[in-house]
């Protein structure tokens, strides 16, 4: 199913360039998450991530993360707008989570992703970083003008719109990136995961997670 929508959508755009007005459209919201099971999610279930009132889990307040973990979806996805709300909470040391997209899992080590990330906590709330590619962050917005758009310890609204090779991230209605990848080398598709950052007392929640495909 997602084969067949990608490769109308790239139908699609290339037939809108061919005549010159054509814009992608959404074919509306679809949830990722049904409030209750890990259905179409893998990852360490067993340990660092569970469900909680409706909400995705990972992490902990009472002893530090021992290291990064993602949970990510079974499917993949290329063009479109992933919207979700999150809630980051932490006691000590690394208080850092994020939103992993067109991102696939390491083979060694195999708790790792590698892709893009829209991040979430103190330095680097609403930036886009490469996790373990290029290991760098290619967007930030400035931290002092987010701070008064973000809800410390609250639930906050994030929206991750990718079309192309152009990235939009908006968090809680502030559009805090928009970046255009200069490498088209670097893969169109992939898996989208939630992270927990190992090394501190920290614990995130997502709910509301919903995708619409570009097409």
């Amino acid at each position: 199913m997602i084969r067949s929508v990608l490769l109308c959508a790239t139908f699609a755009i290339g037939l809108g360039a061919a005549v010159g007005a054509e814009v992608p459209q959404a074919a509306g919201p679809v949830p990722l998450f049904d409030g209750r099971t890990f259905d179409g999610w893998q990852g360490d279930i067993g340990r660092t991530w569970r469900i909680e009132d409706g909400a995705i889990v990972g992490g902990s307040l009472t002893e530090p993360v021992p290291q990064n973990e993602f949970l990510a979806t079974t499917l993949e996805f290329g063009d479109f707008v992933l919207r979700l709300a999150f809630r980051l909470e932490g006691t000590e040391g690394f208080i850092n989570s994020g939103v992993q997209f067109r991102s696939q899992r390491l083979a060694e080590p195999a708790h790792e992703m590698v892709g893009y990330q829209a991040d979430i906590g103190d330095d680097y709330w609403g930036g886009l970083y490469d996790e373990s590619r290029r290991n760098v962050v290619l967007a930030l917005p400035d931290q002092k003008a987010v701070m008064a758009h973000v809800k410390v310890g609250d639930w906050n609204d994030y929206e991750v719109r990718v079309e192309g090779r152009r990235i939009r991230l908006t968090l809680n209605g502030h559009q805090t990136v928009d970046y255009t990848e200069p490498d088209a080398s670097l893969p169109a598709t992939g898996r989208i995961a939630l992270q927990i950052h190992g090394g501190g007392r920290a614990l995130v929640r997502f709910r509301n997670i919903t995708i619409e495909e570009l097409r």
